[in-house]
């Protein structure tokens, strides 16, 4: 894909921000579930369901190429075990870019795991996973990704838990070339999904409801005809303060602590899987 990012940014953030909805509820489709993904509250609510014949599933409209991206979501509530609710980003193509938010269920009483990666160029193993510091299931929570040329963090209601640096002269891939679509799903996974497939998706429970709000992609670049249409919130301090934004460190220390608290699997930290050494990315970040 031979264009220059940046300039489009640049030309294109003054004049179309009229291609923009201002109902971000707009901007969503559903793709798959055979009426189990319903749109409720006047368009205001997205549900998605699982029975044992299909879960179900949507997208958004609009590719994008760089971003902020923020949806609130409540998960499945009570015995979740087997099901895996998605929201994550995802370019076409073999050699594919991806974001990934992944809550992976768990008996009741017991805690969501957050499973995270980040695939760039079809290059993915770069999972990192957390327990939350509250019950994702009672309330809703808002989850984001803040996607630039400069670097990819992933927060939780604002708090950064991870961050991916772009580290090309490192020799790592990433995503900055291949514009992504916003997908969620819910699904059956008790193969692998919770305690390593040692529990299964309890039936007797379904249907499995997760509940989505509030999708916000107003600091964002649309990709359309070959083309970025970029626009910014122009209520913030700086409406271009995202395109390279960076965490400072207040943002640091706070990824720190969920880090140090919450974290319960990294792969930068796991020499067992990579006995010929760690990737790129972890030794150059160390």
């Amino acid at each position: 894909m031979a264009y220059s990012p940046i300039i489009f940014l640049t030309f294109f953030f003054n004049y179309f921000v009229f291609a923009f909805s201002s109902n971000i509820n707009q901007g969503l489709a559903i793709t798959w579930g055979n009426g189990r993904a319903k749109f409720q509250d006047n368009g205001k609510l997205l549900t998605l369901s699982l029975d044992k014949s299909s879960g179900s599933g949507f997208q958004s409209k609009n590719e994008y190429l760089f971003g902020k991206f923020d949806m609130q979501v409540k998960l499945v509530p009570g015995n979740s075990a087997g099901t895996v609710t998605t929201y994550y980003l995802r370019s076409k193509g073999v050699a594919w870019d991806e974001i990934d938010f992944e809550f992976l269920g768990n008996l009741t009483d017991e805690p969501y795991i957050l499973h995270t990666n980040i695939i760039s160029h079809g290059k993915g193993n770069r999972e990192q996973q957390f327990y939350l510091w509250f019950d994702p299931t009672a309330d809703f929570h808002t989850y984001s990704f803040l996607w630039n040329p400069r670097s990819i963090v992933l927060m939780v209601d604002g708090t950064p838990i991870r961050e991916f640096k772009n580290m090309e002269h490192f020799g790592v891939p990433f995503p900055k070339e291949q514009p992504m679509r916003m997908y969620s799903s819910l699904w059956n996974a008790d193969d692998w999904a919770t305690q390593g497939g040692r529990v299964k998706t309890d039936w007797s429970k379904a249907p499995f409801i997760a509940s989505y709000r509030n999708f916000n992609a107003n600091n964002a670049c649309i990709w359309l005809s070959g083309k970025l249409l970029c626009r910014s919130d122009h209520h913030s301090m700086s409406s271009k303060a995202w395109l390279s934004q960076e965490l400072d460190s207040i943002s640091l220390n706070r990824m720190k602590w969920v880090q140090m608290n919450y974290m319960i699997y990294n792969y930068c930290t796991d020499i067992n899987r990579f006995p010929k050494g760690l990737p790129k990315e972890c030794v150059a970040s160390t």
